[in-house]
């Protein structure tokens, strides 16, 4: 069995899929691994570390991939990288399928088969896996520290003897894994926080980590875990009831993705305008579109002396920690696809089936179908498995590229 690692060509990108510590991992479970010469290297793991680990360094992509059963990467493969697949090689990603359809269109005449980590299924023997998750941990610690940056005042209560400053008043829109980790970032660094999620589910999980939950009256509970899509009456409702929050607040963190559709717009220019001078807006979602009207990805805006950062590709930002994440939740794939030593996945199970958006060329996810216009290849019935989710929350599509995050949120 033979793993292919590509360098990741994204101008933004700086994760690596596989890191040393897990080629060791996967080497002691009978993989051979190839790893592109500075595969790493934006995230601090060098060449020499993968060969230390038990890794072939190849020069080019084409040499990384000869004779490779598997090609792990965090975004998804450019259409010139996925002609130099072998046919039938499994590729894993945040795949992403509408951002990724000329590379599909290619893997598909490669008769590739292709998984992707934004669809494993929300059950609790999919969490090792579930990469959204583990990008999300990183996307929300750094949107809190960002948040800490950017705002010209302190995050916490100072009592000095010129007197007291009081604590930054931090509003985190979506409690989702991200917005969690946003939420406890904030509390650590100081800040009175107050959190908002359309899914009263998660009113218990902000309240764990030290948010006071804002009830707006406007309920979005989906299936799975995930937030449904608001109605314009909904979402009308919502911003009216959010624009005293907003004015109230110093700091505004934004996560709100519902999957495979434009962000949310949470914040409107109308709500910055109402916000005291100085005060700031992260929005994590700002590479699918954004949740401030204002926001424009990569760029921090201003209006009305308030602060619009549009954060892009949030994980890739912490590359090192997020890289040995992700490539955790692509060991623990890849195991699922091994039995007795040899690459046998089970088209039946139920993780497989639904992380799977080609196989041998043919569509399995009817989304993926309808970009490509091939007919859905049929597929076995998953088998049986446990139905519950899992103890942690639940994060929806990621913001900020492949594997960021977002709530409803993920990269």
């Amino acid at each position: 069995m033979k793993l292919a690692v590509l360098t990741e060509t994204g101008s933004t990108e700086r994760r690596v899929a596989v890191v040393p510590d897990v080629v060791k991992r996967l080497i002691g479970a009978g993989w051979e691994v190839s790893v592109q010469a500075g595969a790493g290297a934006a995230a601090w793991f060098t060449d020499d570390a993968y060969r230390q680990a038990g890794a072939s360094v190849a020069a080019d992509p084409a040499a990384t991939l000869a004779g490779a059963d598997v090609l792990a990467k965090v975004q998804p493969p450019g259409p010139e990288e996925a002609a130099l697949v072998p046919e039938g090689t499994i590729v894993v990603s945040f795949l992403q399928p509408g951002a990724a359809v000329d590379a599909l269109r290619v893997l598909a005449d490669r008769r590739a088969t292709a998984l992707s980590f934004d669809l494993v299924p929300r059950i609790s023997r999919a969490q090792g896996m579930d990469a959204l998750s583990s990008q999300a941990t990183v996307s929300g610690y750094r949107a809190g520290l960002l948040a800490a940056e950017h705002l010209d005042k302190f995050f916490p209560m100072f009592m000095t003897a010129a007197g007291t400053v009081p604590p930054a008043k931090v509003l985190v829109m979506g409690a989702g894994v991200a917005g969690l980790q946003a939420i406890a970032t904030a509390r650590r660094l100081g800040a009175v926080v107050r959190a908002y999620d359309v899914r009263a589910a998660a009113k218990e999980e902000a309240e764990s980590v030290g948010a006071t939950f804002v009830d707006l009256g406007v309920s979005a509970e989906g299936a799975g875990g995930y937030a449904r899509e608001l109605s314009e009456e909904e979402l009308a409702r919502q911003r009216e009831a959010l624009a005293a929050e907003v004015a109230a607040s110093d700091v505004v963190i934004t996560t709100a993705a519902v999957p495979g559709r434009p962000a949310p717009k949470l914040v409107t220019g109308e709500m910055v305008d109402g916000m005291a001078p100085g005060s700031l807006v992260v929005d994590m979602a700002a590479d699918s579109g954004g949740n401030c009207d204002l926001t424009v990805a990569g760029e921090v805006v201003e209006r009305s002396g308030t602060r619009v950062v549009g954060m892009s590709n949030p994980p890739a930002g912490m590359p090192t920690h997020a890289s040995l994440l992700f490539s955790r939740n692509v060991a623990n794939l890849l195991a699922l696809m091994v039995k007795d030593g040899a690459l046998a996945p089970d088209w039946s199970d139920e993780i497989l089936a639904g992380t799977c958006v080609l196989r041998d060329g043919r569509p399995t996810h009817q989304p993926t179908a309808e970009l490509l216009g091939i007919e859905l290849a049929s597929a076995p019935a998953p088998a049986p498995g446990p139905a519950t989710t899992g103890p942690g929350p639940t994060v929806p599509m990621p913001a900020g590229g492949p594997g960021a995050a977002s709530e409803g949120t993920e990269h």
